[in-house]
């Protein structure tokens, strides 16, 4: 057990989901493709609370529908990344603790998240979507 977290891309929301879910892997006669991961991290609490942080942002987040923010997927547009790379660079990501989360992994991580943001928006530019999504 522990905190996995994932980033991929892919052309609209909940892709991820209809393709493990679908049986025949089409809806609609549309073929579902598999979104393509393009980040792991295993117990970066800090990158999880700082995604955690941009969902209750966006107004995705209600308390009596979504207790804790796990298995839940996350778009991240431009500004969101421009963002991101502020607190990764700076070193402002929201220290953030849980039973499953582990320690501190912000400089373990840094070269990665920056890696991540940069593979990020060049899916963006290209006009698919990026999403964060975790299980713990």
């Amino acid at each position: 057990m522990g905190l996995d977290q994932y980033a991929y891309v892919a052309s609209r929301a909940g892709e991820m989901n209809d393709y493990y879910e679908s049986s025949d892997y089409e809806t609609n006669s549309t073929p579902v493709v598999k979104p393509r991961e393009i980040a792991y991290w295993r117990k970066h609490p800090n990158l999880q609370g700082w995604m955690e942080q941009l969902w209750i942002d966006k107004g995705c987040h209600n308390p009596e529908d979504d207790p804790s923010f796990n298995g839940v997927e996350v778009e991240l547009t431009w500004e969101d990344l421009v963002q991101l790379e502020q607190a990764v660079k700076e070193g402002e990501l929201p220290k953030t603790r849980g039973f499953f989360f582990g320690e501190d992994s912000d400089e373990y991580y840094k070269d990665a998240d920056l890696k991540f943001i940069r593979e990020a928006r060049a899916e963006l530019f290209m006009g698919l979507k990026v999403f964060y999504n975790s299980s713990w």
